[in-house]
């Protein structure tokens, strides 16, 4: 009688029908036994045919493991006039099972028959994420712990050690004891290094150079970089590379180098006995451009089959216990598939657990003409380097004793005369009695910061405010460096820096860096009138091996689009539009890093916060106007230059 009256009631239900028919949630109306009398079009999604599931039974479709708890629910709603949310597995025509939640409405109370309407959603896309935001969760979680673990080892290392050579020891264990303290520092370096990348990277604010490298080189620095370790593990370390690859590229060899010592390193931090390999070979070969394979193989202890999924993702190893045996943060390979992504790369892994993993990254570059036969070494030489260095007089504002103690090491270890400030007033009271080549500026002081100080420094007289500022800053996130920027600094070191890096600032600011070989010209090129240009050909012509033809097709390029760059600033300017400035500077930028345009390359990126970041208009405006005259400036010097000199 009860079903008659439900069949009835279906029927019937011409209205609740055209409501539900064409529904997106499945609604079924069953009895309270779970005999479907009626379903939707819905369940075409999940397989079926229409009417294909009435006269059967709603728990023929659900997952066995949850019967017994989907009943208990279903039976609640027979009881009840309404209920809601109650979770089930259900089974689609291939086989597999969807989750799903019902709400039921009790038709008895309603209608006076005894059956259910269950409108049915489907929940399964929500589950996984509800899944996925556990799994970050508990993934951010370890990361917490891993990186507390990793900090607070080697700051416990070094505050023990401290306090063992403040006790006195021997010099023989001295020398020990300060190593250790040098390595420990290292690591949190790296630890850091991380964090700040990939805080970059998920801000969007990471930016990639455009200038030309040859691999040659940054081999040989890769090499020289991994051969103690590798010799201190007895683990043999191959450097391969294709002869034709042996060419120019354009692009960011900062962040490949970065790519490749993350993976070399991992490669040897997981590899006890054998060796581990880097080839480079040419993938592809268009006219303009080809892309580069850069393979780094190695005999370690591998990655299992189904942990390879999860190696990329952020604050992951392939589990926890390799983060407890071999260290680290978790962040290396998260940042090494982002930075090959972001330059439109791609990577890939394949490793057997036992033998060995094999990491192979595939990254585009624009190219020019062969190199000749003999690629020249860098030019940051420390040896070729100490007869320029000698030269200089550096104003170090450092208020950290120990900071003072390491810049000032390293500048003594190179014959540099340099004075040294506590804070920015006392620089100030020494730049009226020295005249330094370049002031090393710590920013966070007592008294007067290194804001502070620069801003006095650039409205200060003509001997003073024209010396080049260097920043010295724990802080590289984007505010920091353009309060830099805008008090006057023109660039920044970031704390803790390498000797290496801290040569390179010197060698490039204090006009002199073509000094440190001597078969390339000097600083700026003069044109025939003998006007001081701004451009500085020693890093084209070093990378292009001193090939006229080549420098004169990459000037006859830059002078095509910096004109036409110029002509479009103008226009601009006199229209009274700045929206296309930020555009047109970063375009031209990478140019002007080739041809050594340092100070208009400033201005640019200047130029080009000031408008992302919605800067005052009158102050875009005269900057602006800045840039375009340095711009002529140097394109008339370029057209003035006499190839057969350089």
């Amino acid at each position: 009688m009860a079903s008659r009256k439900l069949k009835n009631f279906v029927d019937k239900g011409a209205f609740f029908k055209s409501v539900v028919e064409d529904g997106s949630d499945l609604v079924m109306v069953v009895d309270y036994t779970g005999t479907i009398y009626y379903h939707n079009k819905s369940l075409i999604y999940y397989g079926y045919k229409a009417k294909e599931l009435i006269g059967k039974n709603f728990f023929e479709f659900i997952h066995p493991d949850e019967s017994k708890k989907v009943r208990k629910g279903f039976l609640t709603s027979t009881k009840k006039s309404f209920n809601r949310a109650v979770e089930f597995q259900f089974k689609a025509k291939d086989g597999l099972y969807r989750s799903f939640e019902f709400n039921s409405l009790n038709l008895k109370h309603r209608d006076g028959v005894e059956g259910l309407l269950l409108d049915c959603r489907d929940i399964t896309q929500r589950k996984k994420d509800a899944e996925a935001l556990i799994h970050a969760q508990q993934a951010k979680e370890q990361f917490m712990a891993n990186i507390s673990h990793e900090l607070r080892t080697p700051i416990n290392g070094i505050s023990g050690i401290a306090s063992l050579l403040a006790e006195g020891t021997p010099p023989e264990e001295s020398k020990t004891y300060l190593n250790a303290i040098r390595s420990a520092a290292e690591n949190l370096k790296v630890i850091i290094n991380d964090i700040l990348d990939i805080s970059s990277i998920e801000s969007g604010k990471l930016t990639f150079e455009k200038i030309g490298f040859n691999l040659d080189d940054l081999l040989s620095a890769l090499e020289g970089t991994f051969t103690v370790q590798a010799k201190s593990k007895n683990v043999s370390l191959f450097f391969e590379m294709a002869p034709e690859t042996r060419r120019m590229y354009f692009g960011d060899p900062v962040r490949l180098n970065q790519i490749l010592i993350n993976l070399i390193g991992n490669a040897l931090k997981f590899t006890q006995k054998g060796s581990v390999t880097l080839s480079v070979s040419l993938k592809s070969m268009q006219k303009d451009t080809c892309e580069l394979k850069f393979e780094v193989r190695d005999t370690g202890i591998g990655i299992a089959a189904d942990k390879l999924s999860r190696i990329f993702e952020r604050f992951s190893q392939a589990d926890s216990s390799v983060t407890r045996k071999y260290g680290g943060t978790g962040l290396g390979l998260t940042i090494v598939k982002q930075l090959v992504e972001l330059q439109k790369g791609s990577i890939h892994v394949n490793s057997l657990e036992g033998v060995g993993s094999v990491f192979t990254v595939i990254i585009p570059y624009a190219i020019t003409g062969d190199l000749k036969a003999g690629i020249s070494k860098p030019i940051y030489r420390k040896e070729n380097s100490n007869d320029l260095l000698k030269k200089l007089h550096i104003l170090l504002v450092e208020d950290n004793d120990i900071n003072q103690l390491y810049a000032g090491s390293i500048l003594k270890s190179w014959g540099i005369k340099y004075d040294v400030a506590e804070n920015g007033f006392v620089a100030l009271e020494k730049l009226k009695t020295i005249r330094p080549d370049l002031i090393l500026m710590d920013v966070q002081m007592p008294v007067m910061d290194g804001f502070e100080a620069s801003r006095s420094i650039r409205q200060g007289d003509s001997l003073i405010c024209k010396i080049p500022i260097i920043a010295l800053t724990a802080h590289t996130n984007q505010s920091i460096i353009e309060r830099c920027t805008e008090s006057g600094m023109n660039d920044y070191i970031p704390k803790p820096f390498t000797p290496g890096e801290l040569q390179e600032i010197l060698l490039r600011y204090t006009g002199k860096k073509s000094e440190a070989k001597s078969s390339l010209p000097v600083k700026s090129v003069a044109t025939e009138k003998k006007t001081v240009t701004d451009f500085d050909l020693t890093y084209l012509i070093q990378v292009s091996n001193h090939d006229r033809s080549f420098i004169g097709q990459i000037l006859n390029s830059f002078l095509t689009n910096a004109e036409a760059t110029l002509l479009a600033l103008r226009a601009d300017l006199k229209e009274n539009e700045i929206g296309r400035i930020s555009s047109l500077v970063h375009k031209i930028k990478p140019s002007l890093t080739m041809i050594g345009a340092e100070t208009a390359r400033q201005l640019a990126s200047e130029l080009e916060n000031m408008t992302n970041e919605g800067g005052a208009k009158s102050k875009i405006k005269s900057g602006t106007k800045e840039f375009c005259s340095l711009l002529e400036k140097t394109i008339s010097g370029l057209r003035a230059l006499d190839l057969r000199k350089v």
